[in-house]
């Protein structure tokens, strides 16, 4: 089965090749600000949605089409990437020794001979704890412009690891999708994971 992750993350690339899948990448090219939800893990829905339509509607053939989008939640906000460095630095200052959620919207789409067919949408959430780091340890990390890039200015694989001090739920999920979660929504659809096509040994 062909399997395309419709999505420009290199995190989510990385998660899926890591997990021994090699799928076909194409970036949707939604309007993401034009999408507005009531809370953040409706909003990551809504974006992820979105992407996964996106991408079903160009397809040609029989395959699997999987969106994603994530945000961090904090006092009930959703906290996308950054947009300057200014604003990346207050909110690491606002985020020091607090504790987030971060929400990941999936969807799945089966394309049947080029017809989008059924379609899944889940979220997955977890809390993320995050240390104290200094005003020079926070101006040294947005100085590397890692958090710029990145869902709530943070990765917790890569240089942003230093200042998470734990995680309740899937770690996956704060790269940006849940393997688990995945794994749930193909068995829905009658597909194992080793269905999926496997990375080239």
């Amino acid at each position: 089965m062909r399997f395309l992750l419709a999505s420009a993350s290199s995190g989510r690339l990385r998660t899926l090749r890591q997990a021994g899948v090699e799928p076909e990448v194409e970036v949707s090219g939604v309007d993401e600000d034009a999408l507005v939800a009531p809370t953040p893990a409706e909003l990551v829905q809504v974006l992820a949605h979105a992407k996964a339509v996106a991408v079903a509607a160009r397809q040609q053939g029989t395959l699997l089409v999987l969106g994603c989008d994530s945000m961090l939640e904090l006092d009930g906000f959703a906290l996308g990437k950054p947009g300057s460095v200014e604003e990346a630095i207050a909110r690491w200052k606002s985020m020091r020794g607090r504790t987030a959620v971060l929400h990941t919207g999936h969807t799945l789409i089966e394309v049947l001979d080029s017809s989008p067919g059924r379609m899944l949408d889940r979220v997955a959430s977890t809390e993320v704890r995050f240390a104290e780091p200094s005003d020079d340890e926070i101006a040294a990390y947005v100085d590397t412009g890692e958090p710029l890039r990145v869902a709530g200015a943070f990765t917790v694989d890569g240089l942003g690891g230093w200042f998470v001090d734990s995680i309740a739920g899937d770690h996956h999920n704060v790269v940006g999708l849940s393997l688990p979660l995945l794994r749930r929504m193909l068995l829905d659809f009658g597909y194992a994971v080793t269905d999926l096509p496997a990375q080239p040994t």
